[in-house]
Parts: C-alpha cells; sequence; structure tokens
C-alpha cells in the first residue's frame, strides 16, 4: 500500500498485542484470580494499559498517518486509516497518567464490587464509585465534547450518538413498552413454576455446550468458564472466551445468558482474520455488537421454532424438573414478562426500562445532578417507577452490574440500541432466507450465522452502525422494528 500506510498497521498491531495481553489478565481476574491477587493485577494492568497508551500516541503513529494520508489508500487500508485517525486524535488528549489511575482503581473497584455486593453492602463499593466517577469526568473533559461530559463516552463505545439522541430514542420507546406491559398484565397468567425447580449446573454446562455447538461456536476456538457477571472477551478471532453464572435453582440465568455471551462471541470469532489488529478486523460498535447477542438470546432462542427443536434436548438433561412440562408450556415460561429486579434476567418487554434507569442514573452522575452516595435511593426509586418493582437489598439494586466498577461509564445505552439493530437485522435475514423459521426448527442455525457472517461480521469497522444497519436493511436505524416484532411475539405468546 506504501511505506507510511505498512508502518502504521505495524504500530497498529503491536498496540493491539499489548491490549489482547492486558485482556488474558482480565479474563484471568474475573475467572481464576484469588482475592489477594487483586493489588498486583491492578498494577500490572495498569502498567500495561499506560504502555498501550503510550505506543498508541506515539509521535511515530502521528508521523505514519501523516504519511498515509498521501497514499492511495483503498478498501480495508481507507477504513484502517480512518479509524486510526480517529482513535489518535482521541487517545493523544488524555493523559498517559490518567489512563494508568482509572485501570488500576477499576481493578481495584472490581474486587470490592464483588465483595459488596456478596455483602450487600454498598458502602464497601461507594469509594470506588466516587473515584472512577470523578476519573471518567476527568477522562470526558480531556476528549473534549460539544453537549455534556456524557457525549465523549458514549462515543467511545458508539461512534457518533450523543445522550440527547439517546434521551429521544428513550422517549418514543418507553410509552409504548409501557403500554404493552399494561396489555400483559391484563392477560391470563402464564404457568413458570417449573423454571424455579433443580438445575443442578453440571447439566446445564452440558447444556449450554449443546446450545453453542449449534449455534457455531467453533471450541476449537473458545471455551467457557464461571464469572461472577457473565461477559465476553477475545484475544483474537481464534480465542474468544466466555463465562456464564449457575443459578441452580432457575433455568433461565445460565442458559440465555450463554446463548448470549456465544452471540458476542460468533461476532468475535467471524471478524475477518486477516485484518486481525486493525480496524478492518475490529467490530463496528458495542450497539452491533450487541445486536448479536440479543439476537441469538431473544429473537431466536426465545422463538418458537427454537423451542420446537431444543426442548427434547432439555427435558432429557433434567427429567424430574420437566417430567411434567409441554414444549408449548416451555416456550411460553420462557418468554413470560413481567416486572423483575435484574436486569439480565429481565424480560424483552421490560429490559429497555432497565437500561433507561440506568442511563439517566450515570448520565447524572456524569452532570454532578446525581452524587454517588445517593444511587442507591434513586435507584430504587426509579426502579418503582419504571419497571413497578423496588429492591430490597443494594445487590438487587444499584450493587447488580460489573460495568461501573470497571468505570464503563456510557456503555449501558448500547444495549437497547443492540435491541433495535437485531430486531431489524432479523427483518431483513427473513427476507433472504424465506424459511428461516423451519429451519431453526429444525435445528439448523448455520444459515442464520452464513447471513450474519456475510452481511455483518466480515466488514469490521467498514461502516459506522448507522451506515452499516442502512446497508443490511435497506433503510436507516427504525426503533419500529422492535415495537412491532415484541407487540407480535407476545400477542401470541399470551393470546392478547
Amino acid at each position: 500500500m506504501g511505506k507510511h500506510y505498512d508502518e502504521l498497521i505495524r504500530l497498529s498491531r503491536e498496540v493491539s498485542d499489548y491490549s489482547s495481553i492486558g485482556a488474558v489478565l482480565s479474563w484471568d481476574q474475573e475467572t481464576y484470580l484469588p482475592p489477594r491477587g487483586a493489588r498486583a493485577r491492578g498494577r500490572h494492568l495498569g502498567q500495561l494499559s499506560a504502555l498501550a497508551h503510550r505506543l498508541a500516541t506515539a509521535p511515530e503513529v502521528g508521523a505514519a498517518i501523516r504519511g498515509a494520508e498521501g497514499e492511495k489508500l483503498e478498501g480495508a487500508a481507507a477504513v484502517n486509516l480512518r479509524e486510526i485517525r480517529r482513535s489518535y486524535e482521541r487517545q493523544t488528549r488524555i493523559p498517559t497518567e490518567l489512563v494508568r489511575e482509572l485501570t488500576e482503581t477499576s481493578v481495584a473497584a472490581r474486587q470490592a464490587w464483588k465483595e459488596a455486593r456478596a455483602k450487600d453492602e454498598f458502602p464497601i463499593f461507594a469509594p470506588f464509585l466516587e473515584k472512577l466517577v470523578a476519573l471518567r469526568r476527568r477522562y470526558a473533559e480531556a476528549i473534549g465534547f460539544d453537549g455534556e461530559p456524557y457525549d465523549a463516552l458514549l462515543d467511545g463505545y458508539e461512534q457518533g450518538m450523543t445522550a440527547a439522541e439517546v434521551s429521544r430514542i428513550f422517549d418514543g420507546l418507553r410509552p409504548r413498552l409501557v403500554a404493552l406491559a399494561a396489555k400483559i398484565r391484563g392477560a391470563r397468567p402464564l404457568r413458570t413454576d417449573f423454571l424455579h425447580r433443580s438445575f443442578p449446573a453440571p447439566g446445564q454446562a452440558r447444556l449450554g455446550r449443546r446450545v453453542l455447538e449449534l449455534m457455531g461456536f467453533d471450541f476449537q476456538a473458545g471455551r467457557f468458564d464461571v464469572s461472577a457477571h457473565p461477559f465476553c472477551t477475545s484475544f483474537s478471532p481464534d480465542d474468544v472466551r466466555l463465562t456464564v453464572r449457575y443459578d441452580e435453582s432457575f433455568f433461565n440465568a445460565a442458559f440465555f445468558g450463554l446463548m448470549h455471551e456465544g452471540g458476542h462471541g460468533l461476532y468475535e470469532q467471524g471478524l475477518p482474520s486477516a485484518h486481525e489488529g486493525t480496524p478492518a478486523g475490529e467490530a463496528v460498535s458495542l450497539g452491533i455488537h450487541e445486536s448479536q447477542s440479543r439476537l441469538w438470546e431473544n429473537q431466536v432462542g426465545r422463538s418458537r421454532a427454537f423451542w420446537r427443536h431444543f426442548f427434547p434436548f432439555v427435558r432429557e438433561e433434567f427429567p424430574d424438573a420437566l417430567r411434567d412440562v409441554t414444549e408449548e408450556e416451555m416456550w411460553r415460561a420462557v418468554n413470560e414478562a413481567k416486572p423483575s429486579l435484574i436486569r439480565v434476567e429481565a424480560d424483552e418487554v421490560y429490559y429497555n426500562l432497565h437500561i433507561m434507569l440506568r442511563f439517566e442514573i450515570e448520565r447524572g452522575l456524569l452532570l454532578g445532578t446525581v452524587r454517588p452516595a445517593d444511587t442507591p435511593a434513586l435507584w430504587k426509586e426509579r426502579m418503582e417507577q419504571y419497571v413497578g418493582v423496588r429492591p430490597d437489598t443494594d445487590a438487587d439494586g444499584v450493587l447488580q452490574d460489573i460495568h461501573w466498577s470497571g468505570g464503563m461509564i456510557g456503555y449501558f445505552p448500547t444495549y437497547s440500541l443492540g435491541n433495535l439493530y437485531a430486531a431489524q437485522f432479523l427483518a431483513a435475514a427473513r427476507k433472504a432466507i424465506p424459511d428461516l423459521d423451519e429451519r431453526i426448527g429444525r435445528g439448523d442455525l448455520r444459515g442464520l450465522l452464513a447471513w450474519l457472517r456475510t452481511n455483518i461480521h466480515a466488514h469490521g469497522m467498514t461502516w459506522r452502525a448507522p451506515e452499516l444497519v442502512e446497508k443490511v436493511t435497506g433503510e436507516a436505524p427504525n426503533p419500529d422494528y422492535l415495537v412491532s416484532y415484541l407487540e407480535r411475539k407476545y400477542a401470541e405468546v399470551y393470546g392478547i
């Protein structure tokens, strides 16, 4: 392509390698690190993040960017130059010491969060949250923003998106979701008692592996382990790690959690390996990433067609728990819609209301209108207002999510954006594969995976999220697909 571009790619891959090393240590922290190892691990990760930041913002990178701009670049090369330039401009505004401090604080905060959640004692985590909010505010101010601090952080996860735009989307969704929830509350309750019987973890693990294999997850290039909060991380398309959290008295948590993280994992495994270590080999945005997990978890995993195929395997694994349950009852039960305290266990109707609550609180934290010490009470108040339930404990309230302990403020809106994109993508997939539901009912999920690989995974960061949605579906992102999907589905589930 040109000597300057070649040098730019060499530098980009060097930074990517250090980031992957950090990801390995972070994965170990969540799965196998003993509690007393947290202090040293924070130092290790702090050093790595500082080193990666220095490399990413080195004068050599700026010189290579300027040189590559004079070379004739097309296709993936042009994408790489565009995204590396954007990242360079963003990161050079952030002091290396701030990056190190944020990383080290996040590792310590993660351990404090685990202890606080286990003991249901928010004061253990409170000082860390206060420090993380202050660091993130400094981070946003270093980057700069036109509207408000939240915009600078959100842009790191979903390029071009602003707090005002998220608020506009949520304002449009909220009344329609509330209206649907009201209809469901007036319907005859579903039978769901059997979901809360005994489901030993080993059996859940076997089922989890079976469903991941059915989805197309490559276990020669990935694995899953146990952690306090489920997640997916990738060191390369050939090494993708998932985690799960088992609840032996509730079927849904681990099963759908693994389908969710498996959707993330399939995206990572499907990225173009030829461009590994460069933007052309990376995911478009967190919203697009979330579209893949939510598509597999809900629109496939909770579909009638899926349970037509998969229910016999579940009953075979848990014959005592499901001895008196039919396939139809199972499908309806896993689609029950009711107020829930826990976001990761929330149904599709109420899920986005959880995200709205989190968005408003963390936006207030950055603006200074919400104090970290006030978040437990505010959380309970908003949960009652939006979702219709009030947590009795902080473990089921403000401490339930891992994100703030990692400093990931500005992340939550991508979950709802992912829901919007997923509904629109699946509508396009159904047009391209007219017998998609029949295939799913036979246990053939490879056709859907191939469509996702071709239309989404293979393109890396070629297009920004709104552009990709329009390329794939023929129109700009449209929330109507999500609401229409939910209204059709729950009309069938509840007979309303």
